[in-house]
């Protein structure tokens, strides 16, 4: 004999079913839910690429909003606060096993900012008007190029590459904190320290390490869309597309600023 709670209740007695509200099923609903399409990943609540694309273009579209105020209306207290304020919260965003969607649009927010503020300081500072316009379009053209490499299947992110940029990241690491000490313990008068100090066959250092810098960046757009299409095809909850958008976004900022800082080196030459 089944227990009462189960033998009282008819829910549990063969040739009915019920819907997640625990209402009867007819067979004009089950006839109605066959001719239904499949049901999809936003149906499922999985992750899907439209979901990542609707994250990332939102985050994009606010940074460029916050960007405005950085760039028209300068100051170095909002350039410094700003900032130490997105390296904070992009390193807390990326220890964080699920990103959280108010902490990312933050972090968007603030980088806009900070990238306005940035782009400001460069144009006047080292007399290169329109450095920022060119360093978003060179930005935007990398991305473009990097996705239709990674759609048509001409790249992939294999072993060999996740140790290239492991590899060349901490030596582009290295290197920046070495460039920062020389600089601050008066190694150079030049504003971008060893990065114009040097020049190899005419070409400044500055050149050269930004452009393994962009190579380093484009790898790492690989590596997103590689993470966003593996997310997808395993069915990871939909709360992943903002941890895919979050590292898109970081990416395209990275590349950004290194196209910045090269055209500014190119262009300040005397």
């Amino acid at each position: 004999m089944a227990s009462p709670v189960f033998s009282s209740n008819s829910a549990f007695k063969p040739g009915q079913t019920y819907d997640v509200n625990g209402k009867a099923v007819t067979e004009a609903d089950l006839e109605q839910q066959y001719a239904m399409p499949s049901a999809g990943p936003v149906d499922t609540g999985r992750m899907s690429y439209e979901g990542v694309i609707a994250k990332a273009s939102g985050m994009v579209l606010l940074a460029f909003l916050t960007a405005v105020p950085g760039y028209m209306f300068f100051s170095y207290a909002g350039l410094f606060v700003s900032a130490i304020g997105g390296m904070v919260l992009g390193l807390v965003l990326a220890f964080k096993k699920t990103t959280t969607p108010a902490l990312a649009l933050l972090y968007a927010a603030i980088q806009g900012y900070f990238l306005g503020s940035l782009s400001t300081y460069i144009e006047t500072a080292f007399e290169v008007p329109g450095a920022a316009l060119q360093a978003l379009l060179a930005t935007a053209c990398t991305f473009a190029v990097c996705l239709w490499l990674y759609k048509s299947g001409r790249v992939r992110y294999t072993p060999k590459l996740q140790k290239f940029l492991m590899i060349g990241g901490i030596s582009y690491l290295l290197f920046s904190l070495v460039n920062i000490g020389f600089m601050i313990f008066g190694g150079t008068d030049s504003a971008w320290g060893l990065r114009t100090e040097y020049d190899i066959m005419g070409i400044p250092l500055g050149v050269l390490i930004g452009a393994f810098a962009v190579i380093l960046g484009c790898v790492s757009l690989i590596g997103d869309f590689d993470f966003v299409e593996n997310g997808v095809k395993n069915g990871l909850p939909q709360r992943f597309e903002w941890t895919a958008a979050f590292g898109i976004v970081v990416t395209l900022i990275w590349l950004y600023i290194e196209f910045l800082r090269i055209i500014a080196i190119l262009q300040g030459r005397d």
